[in-house]
């Protein structure tokens, strides 16, 4: 570090220079969040169902997880995971549904479903989890 009486203007530089090594300075500076990510920074989005997929799990767990393919209202296209037991009979081809991000470290995927990084929230307006437990009807469009 720089010594003496007129050293401050040195310390301040440097001090700028090694903030950039920081993931989080730099993520915030370059908007990198909102350039990358499909809901452009939001929490929630809206889009359409274009078909149900299936996805397996990744090593070293076997199973099936029900996704569904979604174009939002951004033109984008993404895959959304349909969360609990019987969850994606109440989405059909063609419905609107509200999308949330899943949780995963540093933007990427939950646990072992690969590629898949939103859950669905809710179904033409009704609440998913309402929907399974039978405490609302879906309605029709």
């Amino acid at each position: 570090m720089g010594k003496g009486e007129f050293a401050g203007r040195n310390t301040k530089r440097r001090r700028a220079r090694y903030r950039w090594l920081s993931k989080r300075y730099k993520r915030r500076k370059l908007n990198l969040k909102e350039k990358y990510d499909a809901l452009k920074g939001n929490p929630q989005a809206k889009g359409i169902v274009l078909e149900k997929v299936v996805r397996e799990q990744k090593q070293p767990h076997s199973g099936l997880i029900k996704c569904v393919r979604v174009q939002l209202m951004n033109g984008k296209v993404v895959t959304a995971h349909a969360p609990r037991d019987k969850a994606i009979t109440f989405i059909d081809e063609h419905d609107e549904v509200i999308l949330a991000g899943l949780g995963g470290s540093q933007r990427g995927p939950m646990g072992s479903i690969p590629g898949v990084k939103y859950k669905v929230v809710s179904v033409n307006g009704a609440d998913i989890q309402m929907l399974r437990k039978g405490k609302k009807e879906k309605p029709k469009r």
